[in-house]
């Protein structure tokens, strides 16, 4: 027992360490079913994780039956693993020939390939869900009260450690498009300067012939301003339509 409560606790830390360098995100997942079969009374698991669109796509099995049944799930829209993600609950089936009225296709093909019973997880965090966690086994009835709370809780660990990931990881993102931004502003500036006195125009004059510039050649705007500094593009064309009071939009 003492090392079975070591091995459990080892595995929390380990689901917990997301914010590392190199993160890997698959490999995380796999990590996850690998526990969840080695400390549980399950026989299989499957990780079903929901892409941008809110579309569940495998992610992680432990066998090849795993696989196919979860495929299968995805592809006839059909199963425990699905209503577990659309409803947030868990879902247990202690034997899935019971449930062949709800799920006739899931129950044949579980059968056929060898399951007895389905646990379904959701992978949560207060109402967003991402994804579920499905525990298979090949006999009869389901996990026991303490086995089927320490798969919650290891999910909710692994499921608050990845949107841990994804946040820093959105915030980082976030950071660096708007240090890009303030870095392009001054080289806009700098860019806008050097035309108005080249082509004696006013900066307004210049920033629009900067943007038309841009615009007609498809080329973001920090680009040519930092071009128009090096000397290594020319707007005249566009400083002369300016110039002119042509109309057009920028």
């Amino acid at each position: 027992m003492a090392m079975r409560e070591q091995r459990v606790a080892d595995t929390f830390v380990e689901l917990a360490d997301t914010l590392v360098a190199g993160f890997d995100a698959v490999e995380f997942l796999h990590t996850l079913t690998e526990r969840c079969v080695e400390l549980l009374d399950a026989d299989t698991a499957g990780l079903l994780l929901a892409d941008e669109r809110g579309s569940l796509r495998l992610v992680a099995a432990s066998t090849g039956q795993t696989q196919l049944l979860e495929l299968f799930q995805l592809q006839e829209e059909e199963g425990p693993c699905l209503d577990c993600y659309h409803s947030g609950q868990v879902v247990t089936l202690p034997d899935v020939s019971q449930v062949a009225g709800r799920w006739p296709r899931f129950s044949a093909m579980a059968t056929e390939l060898g399951f007895a019973g389905v646990h379904a997880i959701p992978m949560q965090l207060r109402t967003q869900i991402i994804g579920t966690l499905n525990l298979f086994r090949m006999h009869p009835n389901g996990l026991d009260e303490t086995d089927a709370k320490l798969g919650k809780a290891l999910v909710d660990v692994a499921t608050i450690g990845l949107l841990s990931e994804r946040a820093v990881r959105h915030q980082e993102m976030v950071t660096e498009q708007l240090q890009t931004a303030l870095n392009s502003r001054v080289t806009i500036e700098q860019a806008k300067g050097i035309l108005a006195e080249r082509h004696s125009v006013d900066p307004d004059q210049a920033f629009t012939a900067m943007r038309r510039h841009a615009r007609s050649h498809n080329r973001r705007l920090g680009e040519v301003a930092g071009e128009i500094i090096a000397g290594t593009v020319n707007v005249t064309d566009a400083v002369a339509d300016v110039r002119a009071g042509n109309s057009a939009r920028p």
